[in-house]
């Protein structure tokens, strides 16, 4: 069951830096700002960046329409038409929104949704740097890999820690990985349980305090469900 990223303590500071986010006009260069119009965040920009690439890329690809028939992917911008309607792209925005922008979008919109993932991971790094990794682990900061892979790579190193995190749900086989785990901003109904090879509990426990936690995935471990924990983020020799 997922939970909403502000639990507990990470709530006050989440929205604290989320709103600084969008009040900020401040960018750095190394996120890739173009120069063009429509290519910065706004202040009133949604808090978190789950804009049109998202949806572009098919997440609702197989649905059934109404009358039997499956949608699908629309068709996308050749990567030889990227280009803004006024100024240029850079490489890295270019490559990003490579197989990204749909036929009849505007692609500075694209790019900026892009920017505003940059900008929120950005703010919540300076803030609690955990705070920004959890928020990966869950998916509250949406499309931060792309974003990160091309418009924000100071930020790669963040993603790798968090490639190792485990999110609220059931994680089996080869995604277990040993090692010692703590849940930041768990809620009060945060509960876990590790089970073996033929379903047996090897540990299991809960939280009513809504304080952090921590936990440790031993070799045995074929199966970890977590709910209302949030985020896992490894620590010690797992990190």
């Amino acid at each position: 069951m997922r939970r909403p990223f502000a639990a507990g303590a990470a709530l006050v500071l989440a929205t604290a830096v989320l709103a600084a986010c969008g009040a900020s006009g401040d960018r750095d260069s190394a996120e890739g700002v173009p120069s063009g119009p429509a290519s910065r965040p706004t202040a009133s920009a949604p808090p978190a960046a789950a804009g049109p690439p998202e949806d572009a890329r098919g997440g609702d690809e197989g649905a059934s329409r109404p009358g039997g028939t499956m949608t699908s992917e629309p068709p996308k911008v050749p990567a030889d038409e990227i280009t803004p309607a006024t100024g240029t792209f850079s490489e890295p925005q270019k490559e990003y929104l490579t197989d990204r922008v749909p036929q009849g979008m505007d692609q500075a919109a694209v790019l900026q949704s892009g920017q505003e993932t940059c900008a929120r991971l950005r703010y919540l790094v300076k803030a609690d740097r955990d705070i920004a990794v959890g928020a990966v682990v869950a998916g509250e900061i949406a499309n931060a890999a792309p974003a990160v892979a091309h418009l924000c790579p100071q930020h790669r190193k963040l993603m790798d820690e968090a490639a190792l995190g485990y999110p609220d749900g059931t994680h089996t086989g080869t995604a277990l990985r040993p090692g010692r785990y703590r849940a930041l901003s768990p809620t009060k109904d945060c509960a876990w349980r590790l089970a073996g090879a033929k379903g047996e509990e090897l540990a299991a426990g809960s939280s009513g305090t809504g304080r952090p936690v921590s936990l440790t995935v031993p070799a045995p471990a074929r199966a970890f469900t977590s709910t209302g924990c949030y985020a896992w983020l490894p620590e010690g020799e797992t990190r």
